[in-house]
């Protein structure tokens, strides 16, 4: 498959053409080639927008590219949308990409909001790099992976980076159940549609809190795991 002219020019989501997200791509995209610009806006958005999955809404305008950069905190569907963003406001095509994953690291309190341990539609980065389609999953910031022993994602513009199946322990991490494939943008109604589905007490219970009082997912997990929160926290 080629890149395709829609994987090149802005969308609804993926608005690659606001000045926020052509801002980022120039900011850290740097000078080298096609595939070392894309290996660094992939490290800027995995470690620069915190992973928040209590940031999870339905409406539309908190998918696009540019308001994950003002808010600099997603969750994976936003961020994927983020790095496809940034990705083609550097000149190298971008698509995203969708599959129901079962995650044993949440926090039990995630859990019993999301009333399962499946996660449909994550979402991940395809990437059109020397000829061929790249898969990156920018999801988790480093910080993260580290305080809970996650391998952290690294990605060289050749190998897919994908969720590593254990963790550092030996613990069962991510398991993919369901390949749902690429998108040249997001598609809001069918994600919608289904996140009413598996997830509507999520949706209800989360939308009766301010978003600051949503919840901590970091903190939640080191307060089953019995750790110390850091100071700075």
């Amino acid at each position: 498959m080629d890149s395709g002219e829609a994987c090149t020019r802005p969308g609804e989501f993926i608005d690659s053409a606001h000045p926020r997200v052509r801002e980022f791509a120039a900011a850290h995209a740097g000078q080298g080639d096609q595939r070392q610009r894309a290996v660094n806006l992939y490290y800027a958005v995995r470690d620069g927008i915190y992973y928040d999955p209590y940031s999870f809404s339905i409406r539309g305008e908190d998918f696009t590219a540019s308001s994950v950069l003002a808010s600099g905190r997603a969750y994976c569907v936003p961020k994927a949308v983020c790095l496809a963003g940034v990705a083609r406001a550097a000149g190298i095509p971008a698509r995203v990409g969708f599959a129901d994953v079962k995650n044993h690291l949440a926090s039990e309190r995630l859990l019993r909001l999301m009333q399962t341990d499946v996660f449909h539609y994550h979402g991940y980065t395809e990437l059109f790099l020397e000829g061929r389609w790249v898969k990156a999953t920018p999801a988790f910031n480093i910080e993260l992976c580290d305080r809970f022993g996650v391998k952290p994602l690294e990605f060289d513009g050749r190998a897919d980076s994908i969720m590593h199946e254990f963790d550092e322990s030996g613990r069962r991490h991510m398991e993919y159940l369901l390949e749902r494939g690429p998108r040249d943008d997001l598609p809001l109604e069918e994600i919608k549609a289904a996140f009413r589905h598996y997830y509507s007490h999520m949706l209800k219970e989360l939308g009766a809190l301010p978003t600051d009082a949503r919840g901590d997912m970091v903190a939640e997990m080191q307060a089953e795991r019995g750790q110390t929160p850091p100071r700075d926290a």
